[in-house]
């Protein structure tokens, strides 16, 4: 579980598949409101009040982006309640849950070449597509969720996979602060270029 604070009332926090597989949930379970979902949230607002001193004053909204390969993304938002009544303790929490399954692929790759060597092994496939940018010296390829890969989200997974890691950056802070390399059907300029 990874936390970054985005302001003083928002937090992000970044959970892997395994973070939820250790706390005995699938990404199924994140869709129900369940005991489990509900103390996986608690815990994870404790941690975040420890390790970045983000506290609860009042209820909070919590949006959760279910990604394709690498996770979740959990958006917590605290909504200061200054007139909160007295018979609330300390330990409720009001929460309002937003789950969101995003479709997208975002990976980030070591090197060039290893975008390089990846649009080799799609290329067989008929994959063109795919944005390509450059951001703290590390390279990130999204695929669009629309886009039509032409075989299994699983194969492409593993594909993905070989060559580079899924994200833990969000397309957003890429695309703000990074630097676009190839726009549109990046796989299919590589070949062009490199191939």
């Amino acid at each position: 579980m990874r936390l970054e604070r985005l302001n003083y009332n928002k937090i992000k926090i970044f959970l892997t598949f395994d973070d939820l597989e250790e706390r005995g949930l699938t990404k199924e379970d994140l869709w129900k409101d369940s005991h489990k979902v509900h103390q996986l949230f608690r815990d994870m607002i404790d941690e975040a009040s420890e390790e970045l001193g983000f506290e609860v004053n009042g209820s909070i909204n919590v949006e959760v982006y279910a990604l394709q390969a690498q996770g979740m993304v959990v958006i917590v938002t605290s909504s200061d309640e200054e007139d909160m009544d007295d018979e609330f303790s300390e330990e409720y929490i009001e929460m309002q849950v937003t789950v969101d399954e995003s479709q997208e692929l975002f990976y980030v790759f070591q090197s060039f070449d290893h975008l390089i060597d990846l649009a080799k092994r799609l290329k067989s496939f008929q994959v063109n597509g795919g944005t390509i940018f450059s951001y703290e010296g590390m390279f990130y390829l999204l695929f669009e969720e629309q886009l039509d890969l032409g075989l299994e989200i699983d194969t492409m997974i593993a594909l993905l996979s070989e060559y580079g890691t899924p994200s833990t950056m969000t397309t957003h802070r890429i695309e703000e602060y990074g630097k676009t390399i190839m726009k549109e059907n990046a796989m299919k300029q590589l070949i062009t270029y490199f191939g």
